[in-house]
């Protein structure tokens, strides 16, 4: 199957179908067990939304009350006055600690802490972990996941470069589908917001700014359970590169608006006293801009994956056909409707990034522009 979004359809289909049936297998006995029920959803996620060193698929309880994480570990990378160097499967989700050379290391709410022996952790007087932090950096479940969209963007961004050659200028096989969206953003979104001139070189990284949002988001809907896009550190980098592009790339005219907003069409004596206002609220603009783009794109796939995880648990609450039918229907319906929203903000986050460039790029004169 090529389509991708029936792809995602059948898998959220299917990992919803999965859940309702197992939801209701058993009968809520109290009112504690329900409680507790809601904290473990609670807990189950927040563990969804954060990011991990290992790749958990799903876990499950025996009947000795064990209970046993299916998934496969990723390497933890760690420096520590040296090179350390261990598979995150010793840390067994936070339960054991790691003797590594001199050292002993314990995974602690997400984050790996220097210890001792018996994995002591110290903490201040807001019960805040003051243990020394080695500089970390493991391959995470996010940054595996940055790295097989990479591979995979390259793969077919390079299949399609080579069917152009091979095929005088005609794409085959997959790039055919891609080709309509390339097009689109070239003609409606480049050239639109930055002009025929100039918007050859900001294509590179208006492209791979879409694909990557885009295909990071499909992820998330997968029953991999990554949520990549979700994290504010992903975001907060992505927005950076624009951030750095609009103003490394930015001509003097639009500095000049920035600096000098209302140019000729006031003397400057009387330009003073408006500048001490409009000056800094346009420099401030600079930092809005991107801040904005990264909360967009955070909040919106956080909130995606809360409601539909949250929607998932009430069937776990509810105990009933109909009560979980209902959660069903529900889930399945938002999942739909975040196969729209992935490509929406993708589309969101390089529109924005394009009208942020345009606006850097201009040479006309500021008289002329009004």
């Amino acid at each position: 199957m090529r389509n991708p979004l029936l792809v995602n359809f059948l898998l959220v289909f299917t990992i919803f179908f999965s859940v309702t049936i197992f939801a209701n297998e058993s009968e809520m006995n109290s009112d504690e067990t329900k409680t507790d029920l809601k904290t473990e959803i609670d807990e189950y996620i927040q563990h969804h939304l954060k990011d991990s060193h290992d790749f958990s698929l799903f876990s499950y309880t025996d009947d000795d009350e064990v209970t046993h994480h299916v998934g496969f570990p990723l390497p933890v990378i760690l420096w520590d006055n040296g090179l350390v160097v261990f598979s995150s499967s010793k840390f067994h989700h936070g339960e054991e600690v790691v003797a590594a050379g001199n050292n002993h290391y314990k995974l602690y709410h997400g984050k790996i802490y220097k210890t001792d022996a018996s994995g002591t952790i110290n903490y201040d007087s807001d019960h805040h972990a003051t243990n020394i932090k080695p500089l970390d950096f493991s391959i995470t479940k996010s940054v595996m996941m940055i790295l097989i969209t990479g591979f995979l963007m390259f793969l077919l961004f390079g299949g399609l470069a080579k069917s152009y050659s091979k095929n005088a200028g005609i794409a085959k096989g997959v790039g055919r589908f891609f080709e309509p969206i390339i097009i689109y953003i070239r003609d409606d979104i480049a050239i639109a917001t930055i002009g025929e001139k100039k918007h050859q070189k900001y294509m590179p990284f208006l492209l791979t700014i879409f694909f990557f949002i885009w295909f990071l988001n499909m992820f998330g809907l997968t029953p991999l359970g990554v949520n990549v896009t979700g994290n504010i550190a992903i975001t907060t980098a992505l927005a950076i590169l624009t951030f750095l592009i609009t103003n490394f790339t930015g001509t003097k005219t639009y500095w000049k608006h920035l600096f000098d907003p209302l140019g000729s069409s006031m003397p400057w004596y009387a330009k003073i006293p408006l500048y001490v206002i409009l000056i800094p609220i346009e420099v401030l603009g600079i930092f809005i801009k991107p801040f904005s783009l990264l909360i967009r794109l955070y909040a919106n796939m956080q909130a995606g994956h809360i409601v539909i995880m949250s929607l998932i648990g009430l069937m776990f609450l509810f105990k009933n056909w109909i009560g979980s039918s209902l959660s069903f229907g529900l889930a399945f319906a938002i999942s739909l409707i975040e196969i729209l929203v992935a490509v929406l903000q993708a589309y969101i986050f390089t529109m924005l990034s394009a009208l942020y460039f345009g606006f850097a790029s201009e040479e006309h004169e500021h008289a002329e522009a009004h």
